[in-house]
Protein backbone atom coordinates (compact mmCIF):
# COMPACT_ATOMS: atom_id res chain seq x y z
CA UNK A 1 0.00 0.00 0.00
CA UNK A 2 1.44 3.34 -1.10
CA UNK A 3 1.40 6.46 1.04
CA UNK A 4 0.15 8.39 -2.00
CA UNK A 5 -3.26 6.78 -1.48
CA UNK A 6 -3.74 8.80 1.70
CA UNK A 7 -4.14 12.08 -0.19
CA UNK A 8 -7.19 11.26 -2.33
CA UNK A 9 -8.82 9.40 0.55
CA UNK A 10 -8.28 12.24 2.99
CA UNK A 11 -9.95 14.82 0.72
CA UNK A 12 -13.51 13.41 0.89
CA UNK A 13 -13.09 12.51 4.56
CA UNK A 14 -11.93 16.01 5.45
CA UNK A 15 -14.37 17.99 3.31
CA UNK A 16 -17.52 15.93 3.92
CA UNK A 17 -16.89 15.81 7.66
CA UNK A 18 -16.07 19.50 7.64
CA UNK A 19 -19.17 20.73 5.83
CA UNK A 20 -21.41 18.56 8.01
CA UNK A 21 -19.73 20.11 11.03
CA UNK A 22 -20.44 23.56 9.61
CA UNK A 23 -24.08 22.58 9.08
CA UNK A 24 -24.32 21.30 12.65
CA UNK A 25 -22.90 24.55 14.00
CA UNK A 26 -25.26 26.65 11.86
CA UNK A 27 -28.22 24.54 12.99
CA UNK A 28 -27.18 24.82 16.64
CA UNK A 29 -26.95 28.60 16.31
CA UNK A 30 -30.34 28.61 14.49
CA UNK A 31 -28.88 30.19 11.38
CA UNK A 32 -30.41 27.63 9.00
CA UNK A 33 -33.49 25.45 8.89
CA UNK A 34 -33.04 21.68 9.50
CA UNK A 35 -32.69 19.57 6.36
CA UNK A 36 -35.52 17.26 7.45
CA UNK A 37 -37.97 20.16 7.94
CA UNK A 38 -39.90 21.03 4.78
CA UNK A 39 -42.28 23.52 6.46
CA UNK A 40 -41.54 27.24 6.23
CA UNK A 41 -43.24 30.32 7.60
CA UNK A 42 -42.69 33.55 5.70
CA UNK A 43 -43.94 35.79 8.50
CA UNK A 44 -41.97 34.13 11.31
CA UNK A 45 -44.72 35.08 13.76
CA UNK A 46 -45.87 31.59 14.68
CA UNK A 47 -44.06 28.41 15.48
CA UNK A 48 -44.36 25.61 12.96
CA UNK A 49 -46.03 22.38 14.18
CA UNK A 50 -43.05 20.12 13.50
CA UNK A 51 -40.44 22.39 15.04
CA UNK A 52 -39.06 22.33 18.56
CA UNK A 53 -37.62 25.25 20.47
CA UNK A 54 -38.55 28.87 21.06
CA UNK A 55 -37.28 30.57 17.85
CA UNK A 56 -37.06 27.84 15.22
CA UNK A 57 -39.14 29.66 12.62
CA UNK A 58 -37.78 29.11 9.11
CA UNK A 59 -37.89 31.55 6.20
CA UNK A 60 -36.40 31.52 2.74
CA UNK A 61 -33.31 33.11 4.27
CA UNK A 62 -32.79 29.96 6.37
CA UNK A 63 -32.65 27.41 3.56
CA UNK A 64 -29.79 25.00 4.43
CA UNK A 65 -27.68 25.62 1.36
CA UNK A 66 -24.01 24.92 1.95
CA UNK A 67 -23.19 28.58 1.42
CA UNK A 68 -25.89 29.63 3.89
CA UNK A 69 -24.50 27.28 6.50
CA UNK A 70 -21.13 29.04 6.26
CA UNK A 71 -22.37 32.63 6.17
CA UNK A 72 -22.37 33.76 9.80
CA UNK A 73 -19.71 33.29 12.49
CA UNK A 74 -18.51 31.12 14.07
CA UNK A 75 -19.28 28.54 11.36
CA UNK A 76 -18.13 30.92 8.61
CA UNK A 77 -14.57 30.69 9.97
CA UNK A 78 -14.55 26.90 9.69
CA UNK A 79 -16.23 27.07 6.27
CA UNK A 80 -13.50 29.35 4.94
CA UNK A 81 -10.81 27.07 6.38
CA UNK A 82 -12.38 23.95 4.84
CA UNK A 83 -12.77 25.54 1.41
CA UNK A 84 -9.21 26.91 1.38
CA UNK A 85 -7.67 23.63 2.51
CA UNK A 86 -9.89 21.63 0.16
CA UNK A 87 -8.93 23.80 -2.81
CA UNK A 88 -5.25 23.18 -2.13
CA UNK A 89 -5.85 19.43 -1.96
CA UNK A 90 -7.83 19.56 -5.21
CA UNK A 91 -4.92 21.32 -6.93
CA UNK A 92 -2.45 18.77 -5.58
CA UNK A 93 -4.53 15.74 -6.56
CA UNK A 94 -5.12 17.17 -10.04
CA UNK A 95 -1.39 17.77 -10.49
CA UNK A 96 -0.43 14.28 -9.31
CA UNK A 97 -3.08 12.69 -11.52
CA UNK A 98 -1.68 14.66 -14.46
CA UNK A 99 1.86 13.44 -13.75
CA UNK A 100 0.71 9.87 -13.14
CA UNK A 101 -0.95 9.65 -16.55
CA UNK A 102 2.21 10.92 -18.24
CA UNK A 103 4.41 8.51 -16.29
CA UNK A 104 2.37 5.38 -16.94
CA UNK A 105 1.04 6.20 -20.41
CA UNK A 106 1.57 9.46 -22.28
CA UNK A 107 0.26 12.99 -22.26
CA UNK A 108 -2.92 13.87 -24.16
CA UNK A 109 -5.50 16.61 -24.52
CA UNK A 110 -7.83 15.00 -21.99
CA UNK A 111 -5.07 14.90 -19.39
CA UNK A 112 -4.15 18.57 -19.87
CA UNK A 113 -7.81 19.60 -19.82
CA UNK A 114 -8.34 17.63 -16.61
CA UNK A 115 -5.51 19.48 -14.88
CA UNK A 116 -6.85 22.83 -16.07
CA UNK A 117 -10.40 22.19 -14.85
CA UNK A 118 -9.13 20.97 -11.46
CA UNK A 119 -7.18 24.18 -10.91
CA UNK A 120 -10.07 26.35 -12.12
CA UNK A 121 -12.37 24.53 -9.70
CA UNK A 122 -9.88 25.17 -6.88
CA UNK A 123 -9.86 28.89 -7.68
CA UNK A 124 -13.65 29.03 -7.60
CA UNK A 125 -13.73 27.09 -4.34
CA UNK A 126 -11.45 29.65 -2.69
CA UNK A 127 -13.82 32.44 -3.73
CA UNK A 128 -16.84 30.55 -2.42
CA UNK A 129 -15.24 29.98 0.97
CA UNK A 130 -13.83 33.43 1.54
CA UNK A 131 -16.65 35.61 0.18
CA UNK A 132 -19.82 34.84 2.13
CA UNK A 133 -23.07 35.04 0.21
CA UNK A 134 -24.73 37.55 2.54
CA UNK A 135 -21.82 39.99 2.54
CA UNK A 136 -20.21 39.61 -0.92
CA UNK A 137 -22.97 38.07 -3.02
CA UNK A 138 -21.53 38.90 -6.45
CA UNK A 139 -18.09 37.47 -5.76
CA UNK A 140 -19.61 34.46 -4.03
CA UNK A 141 -21.83 33.68 -7.01
CA UNK A 142 -18.92 34.20 -9.40
CA UNK A 143 -16.92 31.64 -7.43
CA UNK A 144 -19.85 29.22 -7.39
CA UNK A 145 -20.35 29.75 -11.12
CA UNK A 146 -16.73 28.78 -11.65
CA UNK A 147 -16.46 25.91 -9.15
CA UNK A 148 -19.62 23.95 -9.97
CA UNK A 149 -19.34 23.70 -13.80
CA UNK A 150 -15.56 23.15 -13.72
CA UNK A 151 -15.87 20.37 -11.14
CA UNK A 152 -18.55 18.72 -13.27
CA UNK A 153 -16.34 19.01 -16.34
CA UNK A 154 -13.41 17.56 -14.39
CA UNK A 155 -15.23 14.36 -13.44
CA UNK A 156 -16.45 13.94 -17.04
CA UNK A 157 -12.93 14.35 -18.43
CA UNK A 158 -11.46 11.96 -15.89
CA UNK A 159 -14.14 9.38 -16.62
CA UNK A 160 -13.35 9.54 -20.33
CA UNK A 161 -9.61 9.41 -19.58
CA UNK A 162 -10.08 6.34 -17.39
CA UNK A 163 -11.73 4.46 -20.25
CA UNK A 164 -9.10 5.60 -22.73
CA UNK A 165 -6.23 4.32 -20.61
CA UNK A 166 -7.94 1.19 -19.25
CA UNK A 167 -6.25 -2.12 -19.99
CA UNK A 168 -7.22 -4.42 -17.13
CA UNK A 169 -10.60 -5.52 -15.89
CA UNK A 170 -10.14 -3.54 -12.68
CA UNK A 171 -9.47 -0.36 -14.63
CA UNK A 172 -12.63 -0.86 -16.69
CA UNK A 173 -14.64 -1.38 -13.51
CA UNK A 174 -13.22 1.85 -12.12
CA UNK A 175 -14.30 3.54 -15.33
CA UNK A 176 -17.85 2.22 -14.88
CA UNK A 177 -17.91 3.50 -11.29
CA UNK A 178 -16.70 6.94 -12.29
CA UNK A 179 -19.19 7.25 -15.13
CA UNK A 180 -22.01 6.32 -12.76
CA UNK A 181 -20.87 8.90 -10.23
CA UNK A 182 -20.53 11.52 -12.96
CA UNK A 183 -24.07 10.89 -14.20
CA UNK A 184 -25.51 11.12 -10.69
CA UNK A 185 -23.55 14.32 -10.08
CA UNK A 186 -24.83 15.82 -13.33
CA UNK A 187 -28.43 15.03 -12.42
CA UNK A 188 -27.98 16.50 -8.95
CA UNK A 189 -26.35 19.65 -10.34
CA UNK A 190 -29.09 20.25 -12.92
CA UNK A 191 -31.91 19.69 -10.43
CA UNK A 192 -30.21 21.91 -7.86
CA UNK A 193 -29.84 24.74 -10.36
CA UNK A 194 -33.40 24.44 -11.67
CA UNK A 195 -34.99 24.29 -8.22
CA UNK A 196 -32.83 27.13 -6.90
CA UNK A 197 -34.39 29.56 -9.38
CA UNK A 198 -37.93 28.81 -8.19
CA UNK A 199 -39.87 30.87 -5.65
CA UNK A 200 -41.34 27.88 -3.85
CA UNK A 201 -39.64 27.22 -0.50
CA UNK A 202 -40.15 23.47 -0.99
CA UNK A 203 -38.28 23.51 -4.31
CA UNK A 204 -35.50 25.67 -2.92
CA UNK A 205 -35.20 23.29 0.01
CA UNK A 206 -34.91 20.44 -2.50
CA UNK A 207 -32.24 22.48 -4.29
CA UNK A 208 -30.22 22.57 -1.08
CA UNK A 209 -30.47 18.81 -0.67
CA UNK A 210 -29.34 18.17 -4.26
CA UNK A 211 -26.47 20.61 -3.73
CA UNK A 212 -25.30 18.56 -0.75
CA UNK A 213 -25.59 15.36 -2.79
CA UNK A 214 -23.62 16.90 -5.66
CA UNK A 215 -20.76 18.07 -3.46
CA UNK A 216 -20.47 14.72 -1.71
CA UNK A 217 -20.41 12.87 -5.05
CA UNK A 218 -17.64 15.12 -6.35
CA UNK A 219 -15.57 14.63 -3.23
CA UNK A 220 -16.06 10.86 -3.36
CA UNK A 221 -15.00 10.95 -7.01
CA UNK A 222 -11.68 12.48 -5.96
CA UNK A 223 -11.34 9.64 -3.47
CA UNK A 224 -11.40 7.07 -6.28
CA UNK A 225 -7.95 8.27 -7.39
CA UNK A 226 -6.57 6.14 -4.58
CA UNK A 227 -6.91 3.28 -7.10
CA UNK A 228 -4.25 4.84 -9.36
CA UNK A 229 -2.18 6.49 -6.66
CA UNK A 230 -1.50 3.11 -5.08
CA UNK A 231 1.05 2.44 -7.82
CA UNK A 232 2.76 5.82 -7.70
CA UNK A 233 6.37 6.35 -6.67
CA UNK A 234 8.90 9.13 -6.41
CA UNK A 235 9.46 8.92 -10.17
CA UNK A 236 6.11 10.65 -10.64
CA UNK A 237 7.54 13.85 -9.22
CA UNK A 238 10.42 13.57 -11.68
CA UNK A 239 7.88 13.82 -14.49
CA UNK A 240 6.78 17.18 -13.10
CA UNK A 241 10.38 18.35 -12.72
CA UNK A 242 10.93 17.64 -16.44
CA UNK A 243 7.96 19.84 -17.27
CA UNK A 244 5.67 16.95 -18.18
CA UNK A 245 7.07 16.78 -21.69
CA UNK A 246 8.53 13.31 -21.59
CA UNK A 247 6.60 10.14 -22.21
CA UNK A 248 5.89 7.46 -19.64
CA UNK A 249 7.12 3.97 -19.17
CA UNK A 250 5.08 2.88 -22.14
CA UNK A 251 5.39 6.11 -24.07
CA UNK A 252 8.20 8.10 -25.59
CA UNK A 253 10.26 8.65 -22.43
CA UNK A 254 11.86 5.22 -22.60
CA UNK A 255 12.62 5.67 -26.29
CA UNK A 256 15.14 8.41 -25.62
CA UNK A 257 17.04 6.31 -23.12
CA UNK A 258 16.95 3.34 -25.45
CA UNK A 259 18.28 5.33 -28.41
CA UNK A 260 20.98 6.81 -26.22
CA UNK A 261 22.16 3.41 -25.07
CA UNK A 262 21.96 2.08 -28.62
CA UNK A 263 24.17 4.90 -29.88
CA UNK A 264 26.69 4.13 -27.16
CA UNK A 265 26.75 0.48 -28.19
CA UNK A 266 27.28 1.50 -31.80
CA UNK A 267 30.16 3.74 -30.75
CA UNK A 268 31.76 0.93 -28.80
CA UNK A 269 31.33 -1.52 -31.64
CA UNK A 270 32.64 0.98 -34.13
CA UNK A 271 35.61 1.72 -31.92
CA UNK A 272 36.42 -1.97 -31.69
CA UNK A 273 36.34 -2.43 -35.46
CA UNK A 274 38.58 0.56 -36.09
CA UNK A 275 41.09 -0.71 -33.57
CA UNK A 276 41.22 -4.02 -35.39
CA UNK A 277 41.98 -2.21 -38.69
CA UNK A 278 44.69 0.01 -37.22
CA UNK A 279 46.49 -2.79 -35.40
CA UNK A 280 48.04 -4.46 -38.54
CA UNK A 281 49.22 -1.06 -39.86
CA UNK A 282 51.08 -0.39 -36.67
CA UNK A 283 52.78 -3.81 -36.89
CA UNK A 284 53.90 -3.18 -40.50
CA UNK A 285 55.40 0.14 -39.50
CA UNK A 286 57.45 -1.60 -36.83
Amino acid sequence: MSLWMILPVSLPVFTITGIWLVYAMALYNQHVCPVHNWLYNDSCEELLPLQRGPVLCCTLDNIPLISKCGTLPPESCFFSLICSTGSFMVMLIGLLRYAHVIEKHQNCVLNTAGLSTAWICAAGLIMVGNFQVDFAKVLHYVGAGVAFPSSMLFVCLQSALTYRLAKTQGEYRMGHLRVGMALLALIALVLSGVFFCQESFALQHASAIFEWIYCMLIMLFYGTFAFEFGGMSGDTLMVLSRGGGGGGLEGGGGGGAQSFSTSENKTEVGGGVSNQHHQPESLSML
